[in-house]
């Protein structure tokens, strides 16, 4: 009888650690709810304009679930088949996620079998929630991530799905509605910047990403950007190890 209350108790407790995850990241995601919501219904209403069943938005946004890579699919399934090409441009367009692999090995570290989907859902505004505080108190780490990234994915999908349907029924002008995905990068940065109590890594962001896009140019800054602050921070390490020994 002991056995079995004891059983109960940690039934109990394993669900209130899962509800109390789940309640810590619906209100971290809520910013990323309206701009997915809009990216999504955007991305719907161009799928279904170009001919595309309701489908294709739906399956593409929850298989591929790569935001910018979804749009430039668009023109690739209207094009000449070309594989190799499209390999190559989907290694140029999502290389950051290489360096969010990296930067994640440490977090996703414990978090047992809910890891793979951690990593097929990893996307830039999930990176930006689960980097700045992947732990809130009264979590459990594991489910807190699944959370983020579950939610993340079901507001890009819900978009997709509302913007293909409405698409069938009407015409809609979606010139603009992309700026929504740039305010919602400011707005997830300046709160990291207002919680951050160390602000140089941020500083160190900022000015290789500007300084690599008065080099290369707005098409192709990223990548290098992303070079130069990784090895920036390298630097910074060895140099911080070199003094501690």
């Amino acid at each position: 009888m002991q056995r079995v209350q004891e059983d109960a108790d940690e039934d109990a407790e394993s669900s209130g650690t899962i509800l109390g995850s789940l309640a810590a990241a619906f209100p971290r995601t809520l910013p990323i709810m309206a701009g997915f919501l809009v990216l999504g219904i955007s991305y719907g209403f161009l799928m279904t304009s170009r001919g595309f069943p309701v489908v294709y938005p739906v399956a593409m946004s929850a298989l591929i679930y790569a935001g910018s890579m979804e749009f430039v699919t668009v023109d690739l399934l209207m094009s000449t088949f070309n594989p190799w090409g499209a390999l190559m441009l989907t290694l140029m367009v999502n290389a950051r996620h290489l360096f969010y692999g990296l930067a994640m090995l440490p977090v996703f570290r414990g978090t047992g079998r809910k890891k793979p989907y951690l990593i097929f859902g990893m996307c830039d505004e999930t990176f930006a929630l689960e980097s700045a505080d992947p732990h809130p108190a009264g979590t459990d780490k594991g489910w807190y991530l699944f959370f983020v990234t579950l939610l993340d994915q079901i507001y890009w999908v819900g978009g997709a799905t509302l913007g293909a349907v409405l698409g069938n029924l009407a015409n809609f002008d979606t010139r603009g509605l992309d700026f929504v995905l740039t305010a919602m990068f400011l707005v997830l940065f300046l709160e990291q910047w207002r919680q951050a109590e160390a602000r140089l890594p941020a500083m160190i962001g900022l000015l290789a990403s500007l300084a690599c896009l008065l080099v290369f140019g707005p098409d192709r800054f990223i990548i290098p950007s992303m070079v130069v602050i990784l090895a920036i921070f390298i630097l910074l390490d060895f140099h911080s190890q070199r003094e501690a020994s």
